[in-house]
């Protein structure tokens, strides 16, 4: 029976494998693959970007305002993660259920708190910045929201499925101890979930800085704004100053990140960044920094946003989006209608081509980057050049990762003429980066018993990797490129908005 449902479980995986390999294949049909796919200038174009990737202008000027405009990114994206993580926390509670009194209440609020956080988290956050700027204007709270609600629904989700798969024992030993539903929840659920909500919340923070770059393509300011005036004034020195600024940020998040999951987990000492003083020590001087600059630096104010042309504004703005005081609104018509179908059938095209890209790029760089394969410890074969591969894909994964989908569309639509190749490209650029990290980690976290008992048998390492390492991590594999496609199917809009 077990050997039954194993071989049942093995033919639905390589059914699942056979099918996105069908879609990618399909998804590639849809592009005329000629000479004009490329600018009359693409190929001296690519040269002066390259050039600009290795001598990015070192000005002192430029090293300022650098400077400058990533403190205006961080703080934007502290004081949208701020707000987020407030909202996720008490919708993510509210959706979890587990302060429900009956079965009935628990299934309506789950409903009804999930179905908010999934029409929040469903909009990306340069169309809430696109709307917050119609409605409120140029102001930092339209950043700020912005970020603020589609991370919350992301982050409330998440939670509310921590605190939903909270083991039953320990909440019914509180309970019959005597304590209230609220007793549990602080006594009980969140001291078993908080290390992964502070680890998940830090992996979004890092998410957060690089959408907080490309508010930047609304009129928003930080370093977004500054690559997308050097990329209209075509100087590729500057243009990869100021992303090499985002990458030290996104990577300053990263170690950070790290760091705390390890203190988290107990496998490093609580000294210095560690320690969960120092880091929430660090968190108060970013919120409060970050709040102050935009009150006193940028002059903005919260409430300054509930004035009464704002909010008439605001009103007659999103009454609009339903169609109010519209005679025929556009979802009442049939020709939109198609052409949104026509438009949703490309965004599916550009996705299924962008997550194709990305897997395939992964999967023939996840190797080497596997700390444990370049150690030698999974397959007890250590090799003089496995770290050096080691170091440069994973260094090519963090320049992938770090650089924002729209950042990438807004370079490669230099070289493609506008369409869906040169959308697909940006967004495979950026998710083979998070893609290539996520393998590598699952394949350093699997159990390295039976790789080694197959090299203890003779088996060599192409033998080992397919025979051994490739069943035990595909599932996951699976999971993360389907994880990744909805992303991008998400931020296919916002490659739209270069033409890409």
């Amino acid at each position: 029976m077990k050997q039954l449902i194993s071989s049942f479980q093995l033919h639905k995986r390589s059914l699942l494998t056979l099918i996105l390999s069908g879609v990618f294949v399909w998804s590639l049909f849809s592009i005329k693959w000629n000479a004009e796919l490329f600018h009359s200038g693409g190929g001296p174009i690519i040269l002066q970007i390259l050039k600009g990737l290795i001598h990015p202008a070192m000005k002192a000027n430029l090293f300022s305002l650098g400077l400058q405009s990533a403190w205006i990114t961080l703080a934007y994206a502290v004081a949208g993660m701020t707000f987020a993580i407030l909202y996720a926390f008490v919708f993510g509670i509210l959706a979890s259920g587990i302060l429900a009194s009956s079965k009935t209440a628990r299934i309506s609020t789950k409903v009804f708190f999930r179905g908010i956080l999934g029409f929040t988290r469903s909009i990306h956050e340069l169309v809430w910045a696109w709307m917050f700027v119609a409605a409120i204007g140029l102001s930092p709270y339209a950043a700020i929201l912005a970020i603020a609600i589609p991370y919350g629904g992301i982050l409330g989700r998440i939670f509310a499925d921590m605190l939903a798969d909270v083991p039953e024992a320990p909440i019914k030993a509180l309970k019959s101890a005597g304590a209230s539903r609220m007793q549990a929840l602080f006594y009980g659920y969140l001291p078993l979930v908080r290390a992964d909500m502070i680890s998940y919340t830090m992996y979004r923070f890092e998410c957060a800085i690089r959408s907080s770059a490309i508010m930047s393509f609304v009129g928003l300011g930080g370093l977004g704004y500054q690559i997308q005036l050097s990329l209209a004034d075509l100087k590729y020195d500057e243009v990869w100053l100021f992303v090499y600024f985002l990458i030290a940020l996104v990577l300053l998040v990263d170690m950070w990140s790290n760091v705390i999951r390890k203190g988290l987990t107990g496998s490093t000492s609580k000294k210095w960044f560690g320690s969960s003083s120092i880091s929430s020590v660090l968190v108060i001087l970013l919120i409060f920094g970050s709040f102050g600059f935009i009150a006193l630096g940028e002059n903005a104010h919260l409430f300054d946003l509930l004035s009464k042309n704002n909010l008439e504004f605001t009103k007659k703005f999103f009454g609009g989006l339903i169609g109010l005081n519209n005679d025929r609104p556009a979802f009442l018509d049939l020709g939109s209608w198609m052409d949104a179908w026509k438009l949703s059938l490309e965004t599916l095209q550009m996705s299924v081509m962008a997550i194709g890209f990305a897997t395939i790029g992964a999967f023939l760089t996840v190797i080497p980057a596997a700390r444990n394969i370049a150690n030698g410890t999974l397959t007890t074969s250590k090799t003089w050049y496995g770290w050096l591969l080691f170091g440069i894909v994973r260094v090519l994964y963090i320049f992938s990762r770090a650089i924002p989908e729209l950042v990438w569309a807004m370079i490669i639509i230099f070289i493609f003429k506008p369409g869906i190749l040169p959308g697909a490209v940006a967004l495979a650029l950026h998710n083979f980066g998070i893609l290539g990290k996520l393998w590598a980690e699952v394949i350093e976290d699997m159990d390295p018993r039976p790789i080694r008992n197959l090299a203890s048998s003779g088996a060599s390492k192409a033998q080992s990797f397919f025979y051994g390492v490739i069943p035990a991590v595909m599932p996951k594999f699976l999971t993360y490129i389907l994880y990744r496609w909805e992303v991008i199917m998400r931020t296919t809009i916002v490659v739209g908005f270069v033409g890409a």
